[in-house]
């Protein structure tokens, strides 16, 4: 059913309050961000269908054979960022995993609706078993009362001396030889902690609003993600990677941002990190792309969100109609942005100098429509959260290259949490 409210950012607000008292949930929101691979403004995908949970053997190979089973539906999800130990063998020692045990996220999920609500300019769609019901249920909501007795005890991980030893290893790797680039990445958390996960996910969304915003909710799992980077998208035969790397704060007046916006653009640290990473997707691409059919659509763009400016590059091929999803993430994934370069090396080394298992974080959020395209971001300026066991944790990091500075570094790391610690801190 399609109908055209006269007042959809009303409709928009009261479809997400209705859709948070289900169990399982997943909102995807553009915060009015648009270019050309747009499919909706908003999709809210709510209860359960039907479902793929991994059980950490062959996750993907099992994956497959629920999508191939449910061609034709809605399909919403996420990859964990250790899915890596299924598809990548890693000569590391893999013990101290506080954050993965914490949390305790499956690896991966993947889900069906029962009922889709699709926001496209000034229609909605409903795809229920009763749409009208549906939708006299959401015009009938009432005003969401935010919950925000939050807390002031963040902690880290690890102290700013340890990060500062985690990056002196880091640079050595890279004089050594064994990497060119690593995202270091560190985690904060907070114990014994209720939220209200909706709540906390209106607040972020507001303070920094992304064009990749999701929130994610399975019975205990929540990820409250405010990502401005996609991962992988796919519209018919054509598949697209987005990678950021290099970021410089907003300015405090017009002519500061000015200033802090050229400046990134000519920053060679900045610049050698976006052109390491276009080099490590263009290979991650070509192994499922057509012959020749790879390329640079844009390179070190430069777009600016409420936080932070962005350098943001764009990968293209072009993939064969039989070449399955479970191929193209064999080949992609993770996120080459969040790793580093190489690829292989990068992730051995994350292993040996990260005290916080990755877990979800830095992982990838996304759908699948009805007609087998896709779209996927990349898990970061995320909150993770166990109902449960009251955990909640964040990520943070930045890529490391032989120009970083330490302090710079540990710096941008706050930076990109900024949003992060309002929502959270009294």
């Amino acid at each position: 059913m399609i109908f055209y409210p006269t007042d959809i950012k009303l409709v928009m607000k009261k479809a997400q309050i209705w859709a948070s008292s289900f169990s399982t949930i997943c909102i995807f929101d553009s915060n009015g961000f648009v270019d050309k691979y747009s499919a909706f403004s908003m999709a809210i995908a709510v209860d359960v269908q039907d479902s793929f949970r991994s059980d950490g053997v062959d996750s993907l190979k099992k994956l497959q054979i629920f999508l191939n089973q449910h061609r034709g539906n809605f399909i919403g999800g996420y990859l964990g960022y250790d899915l890596i130990d299924e598809i990548t063998v890693l000569n590391t020692n893999k013990q101290n995993k506080p954050n993965f045990y914490q949390l305790n996220f499956p690896t991966s999920y993947f889900f069906i609706p029962k009922t889709l609500i699709l926001f496209r300019n000034k229609e909605v769609e409903i795809i229920s078993d009763d749409p009208n019901l549906t939708l006299q249920s959401i015009l009938k909501v009432k005003e969401h009362k935010e919950n925000k007795s939050f807390t002031t005890e963040i902690k880290p991980r690890i102290s700013r001396e340890q990060y500062g030893a985690a990056f002196r290893q880091v640079q050595n790797h890279i004089k050594r030889g064994n990497v060119y680039e690593l995202n270091l990445c560190q985690e904060f958390y907070v114990e014994n902690v209720e939220i209200n996960p909706f709540s906390v996910y209106l607040q972020l969304n507001s303070l920094s609003p992304n064009p990749f915003s999701c929130f994610f909710k399975n019975e205990k799992h929540v990820i409250i993600c405010a990502s401005p980077e996609r991962f992988i998208g796919k519209r018919d035969s054509h598949l697209f990677s987005q990678p950021i790397k290099g970021t410089a704060p907003r300015g405090k007046s017009i002519e500061e941002d000015k200033i802090n916006k050229e400046a990134l653009q000519k920053n060679p640290k900045d610049i050698t990190e976006n052109i390491m990473i276009v080099d490590l997707v263009r290979n991650d691409l070509t192994r499922v792309a057509e012959k020749g059919s790879v390329k640079v659509d844009e390179l070190l763009g430069i777009y600016s969100f409420p936080q932070v400016h962005q350098l943001i590059s764009t990968i293209s091929c072009t993939v064969n109609a039989q070449t399955e999803f479970s191929e193209i993430i064999n080949s992609s994934f993770p996120p080459g942005s969040m790793t580093g370069a190489p690829k292989i090396s990068a992730m051995q080394v994350i292993e040996d100098v990260e005290k916080s298992a990755r877990g979800v974080y830095s992982g990838s959020l996304g759908y699948f429509s009805a007609s087998g395209d896709f779209d996927f971001n990349v898990i970061i300026r995320s909150i993770l959260y166990n109902q449960e066991t009251n955990y909640l944790s964040y990520q943070v990091g930045g890529a490391i290259t032989a120009l970083s500075i330490e302090e710079d570094e540990y710096q941008e790391c706050l930076l990109k949490a900024k949003a992060i610690v309002k929502c959270l801190v009294n």
